[in-house]
Parts: structure tokens; sequence; C-alpha cells
């Protein structure tokens, strides 16, 4: 901060030495024209030549100091707030909040910072000298201060005029962009999907139809811009010869020398210089303010965590009570009065039909979502008096959209830990029983997988996210359909990942649908409309719940089902 302070400091007082050693031109041209023409003395001339020399010399280094002083300031700025606008976009997109859609905060943040590094803030810096550089000119004669005040003014009222006329079509453009970059990012996700079903002409022509409104609007904006800049530029040149033709008219009537009339209209032309930079940076301003502006709003709407105690690390017994959770934006409530425990060492099977809301329990069991009334503790804490990342550490997560980052093999298993144990990620490896595929691998666990791993099948990407969520020994290990894309050896080596999990004494839930994921489970949950319809022993259980299906395939000549019946009245655990 002490840094940033002193930098800041800089700036202005290299803005004003800058702008008095802007004198030195028009002061030597009326020394030249008024002196030295009229003495004709050339060591004079030589002398007042050397002083201007030196002075130009110094005025370029600190034009160049400033300039690279406020390159720093605009990186200075993106350092300070770069991990909280990374960890906003992640929150965002983790809680399906509208304030940061896609990676917006990260281009305003980036429209900030360029505007900060350019000739913008240099500008607004020398705009009070303009009062100066007009007092001069009045000096040498008041007509020349009046007729540089009336063009400043001119060009003030062009700049609001340019602020006005662009503001709605720079807003919409930035949001019809936003628009754009979002489906351009949902059409990259489900390529696969889009090709497949004969849908990438409509979606192209969905995409073209919002990015032609944010050009549209983007033209609209440069010419509103570009229209009052040269407007600005016309005023200003139309300044610069009327005070040629205004000081050689007072000249004429010897009301000012000769070497008035040239240093009048450097003054008046270098006093206007700031207005005109200004006007011509208006639009950067502008989309700087606007970006500003969305970034304080998501920052505040998405605070910091508060940094917890650091509590010892967890042993995996998992406390839920009165779980009540509502569907994002609505007054529905997706998981209701769930009440269960799963003690370290101890598995349990979550069951139920699809839209139960099984993967909503994952997802609120590991963090990811927040209940609305009753907890979830892991060894008598509830999840926000953890740090989120020991938190993080200390679960193993496997969810049902499988997401590999584009890294190597060991980055993605080790959870790119910056000094992972290699010891530790082929155990894992081992454990998730891909150690063979990954040996296979060009360059084994160094090999680059790509954006979600695209030289891997589906199955090896669970196998290998399983991996990386056994990674580390953690307290507890929740898996949302686990064995959806495994094959028979698979399954297998989840069974045997699932035990030795167990033996170690941590906690296991497990979200499934094909029973042959719950063969180590103690016991089961059986969730129907976000209910808790039963929880017991497994046995029992899926005894309980396979009887009235086979009365069902029965009745029905044998046709398989795949409903999920459960008991009409809540159970207790037994």
């Amino acid at each position: 901060m002490g840094s940033r302070r002193f930098a800041i400091v800089s700036i202005f007082a290299f803005s004003c030495l800058i702008n008095i050693l802007m004198l030195t031109g028009p002061i030597y041209m009326l020394q030249v024209y008024d002196r030295v023409m009229t003495s004709a003395s050339v060591p004079t001339l030589i002398a007042l030549s050397i002083i201007v020399l030196v002075l130009y010399a110094y005025y370029g280094l600190l034009e160049a100091l400033r300039s690279r002083i406020m390159v720093r300031l605009g990186r200075a700025f993106e350092e300070s707030i770069r991990n909280r606008v990374f960890d906003v976009v992640a929150t965002a997109s983790l809680k399906k909040l509208p304030m940061a859609a896609g990676s917006q905060p990260l281009q305003d943040m980036s429209t900030i910072r360029g505007f900060l590094s350019g000739t913008g803030p240099t500008a607004f810096l020398d705009m009070p000298w303009v009062i100066i550089y007009m007092g001069v000119a009045y000096i040498l004669h008041p007509w020349l201060g009046f007729s540089g005040v009336a063009a400043a003014i001119a060009i003030l009222i062009v700049a609001i005029m340019t602020e006005a006329s662009s503001r709605k079509p720079i807003t919409d453009a930035a949001i019809a962009s936003a628009k754009a970059n979002a489906m351009t990012d949902e059409a990259r996700r489900g390529s696969e999907a889009m090709f497949a079903l004969g849908m990438k002409g409509i979606m192209r022509n969905r995409w073209a139809r919002v990015q032609q409104e944010a050009m549209d609007s983007s033209t609209r904006a440069n010419d509103v811009s570009g229209g009052f800049g040269s407007l600005s530029r016309v005023i200003r040149l139309a300044v610069q010869s009327g005070i040629l033709g205004l000081g050689a008219y007072l000249a004429i009537n010897q009301q000012i020398t000769p070497g008035a009339i040239i240093a009048g209209s450097i003054i008046i032309s270098r006093g206007l210089s700031p207005i005109e930079t200004a006007v011509a940076n208006w639009q950067q301003f502008l989309a700087a303010r606007k970006a500003l502006g969305r970034l304080d709003a998501a920052l505040a709407a998405i605070p910091p965590d508060p940094e917890p105690m650091k509590l010892p690390p967890p042993k995996g017994l998992l406390e839920v009570e009165n779980l009540i959770v509502f569907a994002p934006g609505s007054d529905k409530a997706v998981l209701q009065g769930l009440t269960f425990t799963v003690h370290p060492g101890e598995a349990l099977g979550v069951i139920g039909p699809t839209g139960a809301g099984k993967s909503t329990l994952a997802r609120v069991l590991v963090g990811i979502i927040d209940p609305q009334r009753g907890s979830v503790r892991l060894d008598g804490a509830t999840h926000d008096q953890r740090n989120p990342d020991e938190l993080g550490r200390a679960m193993g997560y496997l969810p049902q959209d499988v997401q590999i980052f584009d890294g190597t093999v060991a980055q993605n298993i080790s959870r790119f830990a910056e000094t992972p144990d290699p010891v530790k990620i082929v155990e894992a490896a081992k454990m998730a029983n891909i150690h063979e595929l990954i040996m296979k691998l060009p360059n084994g666990y160094d090999t680059q997988l790509g954006e979600n791993g695209s030289r891997l099948s589906m199955g090896q990407r669970q196998r290998l996210a399983l991996s990386r969520a056994l990674f580390g020994d953690p307290a507890i290990l929740v898996m949302d359909e686990p064995n959806s894309a495994l094959d028979a050896e698979g399954e297998a080596a989840l069974d045997r990942a699932i035990r030795a999990t167990l033996t170690r004494g941590a906690s296991v839930v497990i979200v499934a649908h094909r029973p042959s994921a719950l063969q180590a489970v103690h016991d089961i949950l059986v969730l129907n409309d976000g209910k808790q319809a039963a929880y017991g022993k497994r046995d029992e259980i899926l005894k309980r719940v396979t009887q009235p299906q086979r009365q069902q395939q029965r009745g029905e000549g044998g046709m398989q089902t795949t409903a999920m019946i459960t008991p009409p009245v809540p159970e207790t655990r037994n």
C-alpha cells in the first residue's frame, strides 16, 4: 500500500513538472522573436537553444517515467484483486448466481487495467492545468485567454454530448457481448451433442444474432464517439488558426509582440490538448467505468470468506440434521427434513428415483450447496467453520459429471498440488486401477490430457476422477453415480477402493442407481421427492425396495421397470 501511495504521489508530481516544462516551447519562441531577432545576438540564441534542449530531455524523461508508473499501477490494480475476482467467478458459477455471467468479472478487470495503463488517466491528470495555460494566455492578452476558455468550453460540451449519446449503445454492446461469450462457451462444452444431433447450424444462427446485436451496438457507440471526436479536433484546429489570426490582428494594432502570436497559439493548443485527449479516450473511460460498476457489484454480492480458526483434521464423522435445501431462486424444497449419521469406517448408500434429490444431497455434503435450514457437520463442525481449501483436501468427491482439467495426469490426480508426493499419486492411481493404463500413455503420468481429458474415454476419465478423489487419504469420500461409465473391471476396482477407504477409517457416501456400487455400504438412505422415505441397514432396505419391484414385474409379465418404489411411510434407522 505504501509503494502504491508513493507511485500516485509521484504521478501527480511528474504531471506538475511535465506541464510546467511544456511552457518551454512558447517561452523559447517568445524570446527568439522578441529578443534574439531584434538584437541579432547569436550567442543568446545558442544559449537559449541549449537550455531548451536540456529542458526537453528532462521533459521526455519525466513523460517516460510517468507512463511506466501508470502501466505498473494498472498491473498493481489487477494483482491486488485478481484472486478475489477469480473466487467470485468460481463461486458465481458454482452457485449459479446471475451477477457474474461467465468470465465477465475477469474481462472487466482487464478493461480497467487497460484503461489505467493508457493515456486516458494522464489526460485527466493534466486537465487542471488547462486553467493555468489559459491564465498564461490571458497574461499575453485578455482576448487570447478568453478565446482559449471559449474553445475549452466548446470541447467540454462535445465530451458531455459524447457521453450522453454513447451511454446506451455501450451498455447494450457490453450486455450482448457477454451473452455471446456465454453462448460460445456453451457451444464449446456441448460440441459433441451439437454435431451429433444436427444442431450446429441452429446454434450458430442463435450465436450470430446475439453477436450481431453486440456489433450493431458497438458500431453505434463508435460512430458517436468518432463523430464527436472529429468535431473536437475540428474545433481545436479552428482555434489554432483563429488564435494566429487574432494574434496577428492584435500585433498589427501593436497590442502584442510578434513573438506573443506564436507563443499564444502554442500555449492555447497545449491547454486544449488534455481535453481533446480525454474526448478521444472517452469511450474507453465509459467502458472502464461500466466495468468498475459491474465488478464492484460482483465483489459486493460475493463477499470474501472470513478466515475461520484452524481446526484439527477431521476423522470422518458426518452428521446431517433436519436438512432443508431450496432450489435456486425458488421456494420449493429440493431436500427436506433429512437426518442421518455416517460414522468413520462406515458407508452410506443413497438411492431413489430420478429427481429425488440424490445429487443435490451429494453437493450439500461436500459444501458446494449451502443448506437453508438444518446442518451438515464433519466431526462436529459445520462446513463454514473450516477453511474451504482445507475442507476440500479432507474430502474426496466424485461428481456425476466428471470434469478433468487441462494438465498432466499427475496434476489432475494430485489436485494440482504445488509439491505433490509422487508415491501418493501412484497409490491413488493403483487404488482406482488406472496405473497400468497411465503407464501406457505417451509420457506416463506427465502426459498432457487436454481440455476435459480429451485423450481419455469416458470410463477412463471416471477412473481418473476416482483416483483424484482418493488422493491424500480424505476423511470422507462422496461419490455420485461412480460406476455409471465403468465396465466390470472398473466396478471391481471401485469396490476395492471403497473397501480400502473404509478399512483406513474414513466414511463413504455413495449415490447410485446400480446395486453393484452398494456392495460395501452398511446403511442405505432412500429418497423420494426430496424426503427421507427409508433409512436403515442395507440388506433390509434393499429387500423392502426390491420386493414391490418383483411383484410389479410379475404383474406385467416379467417386464422390467426402473422405477424406484419406496415405502409409503418414512422409516427410521433400525
